[in-house]
C-alpha cells in the first residue's frame, strides 16, 4: 500500500474543509493585504543580484512573492488564491483608510497601531493550528527568533498578549546615522548631539512626533537614566520603559520644551530626505529608523562615503511591524483565515525571508529555527573575505537565534562592521538590554502628545 504523506493529507483536509463551507473548487479565494510601500519583495532581479549561500545553494528572484505565494498555495492546499495586494505610506494612512470604509484581510502596521487595533477589538486572532510546530508549513512559529517572540508574548493590551493576534515582519532600533569624519562616535552615542551647538544646522531629526517625542525623553532623562542607582536596579528595563514612556503632562510640557530647542537647532524636521542629505554631505547627522540607516549606508558607500551608525546609550527604541488579521475582512471567513496564515508563513520560510531582506533592506524578526539559511545569509552579508585590509572582530548574534554561549552564532567581520550595516541590523546584546517599545498613547494622551508636537514643530500657541 503506498504510503500517504503528511503533506498529502493536509492537502486533502484542506479541500475537505472548503468544500464543507459551501465553495465550489475552481472557485478562488481573495486576499487584500495591504501593507507599507516598497515592503515586499516584487522580483525582477538583474543580473548579479544572485545570493550565492556557503552551502551552494543560490537564491534568486524572478517573479516576486506575491505571485510565487498564490501558485505556493495552490500546490498546497488545492484551492486557488488571488492576492490584491495594496500599500500605505503611514499607520494613520492604514488606519483612515479602514475608518473610511476600505476592507482588508491581512495588514502590516507598526507596533503602536497594532496595539490601538487590539484595544479597539478590530483583530482576528490567529488560529491554534498556527503555533502548531509540528506542521511542516508553519515556518513562522518555528522561525521567529526567540528574542522578538519574548517581545511579543510580554507585551500585552487588555490581558492579551500581542503575539495572539499579530505576527513579527520586521523589526530594528532608532538611532543616529553619522559621518564619522564629522561627528566624533562618542557623540554620536548621545541623542543631546540634536543640541549640540557644534553641529548646529547640520542635523535633522525624523519629522514624527513618536520619534520625536522619545528623544526629547531621552534628553530629558539623562541624568536619572545615567545614575548608578538607576543602572543597577534589578528592574532596569521596566524602570526605563515607564520612564521614557511617561506621558503625564509635566513630562509632556518637559519635552515641548527640548523639541523647541533642538527645532532651533537642527537643520530640519524631515520624513524621507535625511538619507541623501547624508549621502550629499549635506547634514553631517540624521535620526534614523536601523532598516533606513542600512540603506543610507549603502548608498553612500557607493559615492565613497563611510557612514556610521549609532544606538544612543540612554536608551533606543526597538520598533517592530506585524501582520494582523482584520475581523470585519475575515468576518469568520474560514477559507480567508487559512490564506491569511498561510500567507504569513510562506514570506516566512527562510528563503524568502532573505530574499524580502535583499531586496528591502530591513531586518527580518525569522531567525529559521533549526535551518541556518538566514545565518548563511548573514555571513554572505558582512562575513569577512580571505583578504581584508582591516582589523577582523568576533561579532556574536546569538541572543538573536536564541543562543548567546554558542560560537555558532558569531560573525567574523571587519571592524568598522561593529559601528556600521551589520551593528544597525543586529545590535549587539548590551544594545537591545536598554532597547523599549514605546506604547500606543490613548484618546487624552495622543490629544495631549499632539497639542505638544503643534507647539514645538510648528506654532507656539501656549496650550
Amino acid at each position: 500500500m503506498k504510503k500517504i504523506t503528511g503533506v498529502f493529507l493536509l492537502g486533502l483536509m484542506a479541500t475537505l474543509l472548503f468544500s464543507g463551507c459551501g465553495k465550489k473548487e475552481d472557485n478562488t479565494i481573495v486576499l487584500r493585504v495591504n501593507s507599507w510601500e516598497e515592503y515586499i519583495d516584487e522580483g525582477d532581479w538583474e543580473e548579479g543580484d544572485e545570493i550565492e549561500l556557503a552551502d551552494g545553494r543560490v537564491i534568486f528572484s524572478e517573479s516576486g512573492l506575491v505571485e510565487n505565494f498564490e501558485e505556493w498555495f495552490y500546490e498546497t492546499y488545492g484551492m486557488k488564491v488571488r492576492v490584491e495586494y495594496s500599500t500605505f505610506g503611514t499607520n494613520e494612512e492604514l488606519y483612515n483608510q479602514m475608518t473610511m470604509g476600505d476592507t482588508y484581510d491581512l495588514v502590516c502596521p507598526s507596533e503602536y497601531m497594532i496595539m490601538k487595533l487590539m484595544a479597539e477589538g478590530m483583530l482576528e486572532p490567529f488560529s491554534s493550528d498556527f503555533y502548531d510546530v509540528t506542521v511542516e508549513e508553519n515556518y513562522y512559529i518555528k522561525g521567529v527568533s526567540p528574542y522578538i517572540k519574548s517581545v511579543f508574548d510580554d507585551l500585552s493590551i487588555n490581558d492579551q498578549p500581542l503575539s495572539k493576534y499579530a505576527a513579527g515582519y520586521m523589526w530594528g532600533t532608532l538611532g543616529i546615522v553619522y559621518n564619522p569624519e564629522v561627528v566624533s562616535a562618542e557623540d554620536a552615542s548621545h541623542w543631546n548631539l540634536l543640541l549640540s551647538d557644534q553641529y548646529s544646522k547640520r542635523i535633522t531629526i525624523k519629522d514624527s512626533v513618536r520619534d520625536a517625542f522619545f528623544a526629547g525623553s531621552c534628553i530629558l532623562n539623562e541624568e536619572i537614566i545615567n545614575s548608578k542607582s538607576f543602572l543597577e536596579d534589578e528592574n532596569y528595563l521596566n524602570n526605563l520603559s515607564e520612564l521614557l514612556n511617561a506621558t503625564d503632562e509635566k513630562t509632556v510640557n518637559a519635552v515641548e520644551g527640548i523639541l523647541s530647542e533642538i527645532k532651533d537647532n537642527v537643520y530640519s524636521f524631515e520624513t524621507d530626505s535625511g538619507k541623501a542629505d547624508m549621502v550629499t554631505g549635506k547634514v553631517v547627522a540624521n535620526q534614523q529608523w536601523s532598516g533606513d540607516a542600512v540603506y543610507t549606508l549603502d548608498q553612500a558607500e557607493e559615492d565613497g562615503v563611510e557612514l556610521c551608525y549609532s544606538a544612543p546609550e540612554e536608551g533606543t527604541n526597538l520598533w517592530f511591524d506585524g501582520w494582523c488579521m482584520i475581523r470585519a475582512g475575515i468576518a469568520e471567513n474560514r477559507d480567508k483565515k487559512i490564506a491569511a496564515e498561510a500567507f504569513i508563513n510562506f514570506i516566512s520560510k527562510p528563503e524568502n525571508v532573505v530574499r524580502n531582506m535583499y531586496y528591502i533592506g530591513y531586518t527580518s524578526v525569522i531567525a529559521g529555527g533549526e535551518d541556518d539559511t538566514i545565518l548563511q545569509y548573514i555571513d554572505w552579508c558582512y562575513g569577512a573575505e580571505d583578504e581584508e585590509e582591516e582589523p577582523l572582530v568576533e561579532y556574536p548574534i546569538g541572543f538573536f537565534f536564541g543562543d548567546e554561549e554558542s560560537d555558532d552564532y558569531t560573525i567574523t567581520t571587519v571592524e568598522s562592521q561593529t559601528r556600521r550595516q551589520l551593528f544597525a541590523q543586529y545590535p549587539t546584546k548590551d544594545v537591545m538590554e536598554h532597547c523599549v517599545v514605546m506604547d500606543y498613547f490613548d484618546p487624552e494622551e495622543n490629544t495631549r502628545i499632539n497639542r505638544m508636537w503643534t507647539n514645538a514643530r510648528c506654532f507656539d500657541f501656549g496650550w
